[in-house]
């Protein structure tokens, strides 16, 4: 049985095929709420997030690509794409809100972030790892023996599978944060923030996906390791 477990390898291709459909449809419902106008830009909702909820010391900037936004808590950056930092509409406000989700949660040392960070060694060590053993399999077979190198694949793997699932609550509360804030703050009417919370909601299934790939990855190779001792 050296393909392992046809059932898990279904699941694998299962996930590929709903990673490829979540992600185009992510970018559908951003397309489709980025026509929506708001009245803040991104920028402005990042920047009256952060002080209405009393974030000092982050600063709100530009970054390049699409769908790049992100939160650097080494240097306590708000980083947003270009379509989000200009743009006036639902999809950048919610972006922006997100991304401040994720300061405040820094700021307030959120459990489930501070543990994704204490995961960030481990993450860089698997992503060494990984081609490591596919380029040396054979001779870090020899060396370590066969049980060895599966422990060795099921850490590679495990780890990425353990930092997604640590992601999901980070991501979904981030999420909640924002869509609070903006309700509280009165930002957005009752279409706005059906549209906000439907374009947080696909930006997070993202996520769900990817941890999903993550877990089947792991299992099917611990799975091997099982069947082969």
């Amino acid at each position: 049985r050296a393909m392992g477990d046809p059932v898990l390898l279904l699941i694998m291709l299962g996930v590929l095929f709903l990673s490829q459909w979540v992600s185009r449809t992510m970018r559908q419902r951003f397309v489709r709420f980025s026509k929506t106008p708001f009245k803040l830009s991104g920028r402005e909702v990042a920047e009256l997030m952060l002080k209405q909820k009393g974030i000092e010391g982050v600063q709100v900037i530009s970054t390049g690509g699409q769908l790049t936004d992100h939160y650097d808590p080494r240097n306590r950056t708000v980083n947003l794409s270009q379509v989000v930092y200009d743009e006036r509409n639902v999809a950048a406000a919610a972006v922006a809100a997100h991304e401040c989700g994720h300061a405040i949660q820094h700021a307030s040392n959120y459990p489930m972030l501070m543990a994704r960070s204490r995961l960030v060694p481990f993450l860089k060590i698997s992503n060494m790892a990984i081609p490591v053993l596919a380029l040396g399999g054979a001779g870090i077979s020899a060396a370590v023996g066969q049980t060895g190198m599966m422990l060795v694949c099921v850490f590679a793997l495990g780890a990425p599978a353990l930092f997604s699932l640590v992601t999901l609550p980070v991501e979904f509360n981030a999420s909640s944060r924002a869509l609070s804030w903006m309700e509280e703050a009165g930002l957005a009417n009752g279409s706005e923030q059906a549209g906000a919370k439907k374009a947080l909601f696909w930006a997070a299934m993202t996520y769900v996906i990817a941890a999903l790939g993550s877990i089947a990855q792991a299992l099917y190779f611990a799975r091997m390791f099982m069947r082969r001792r």
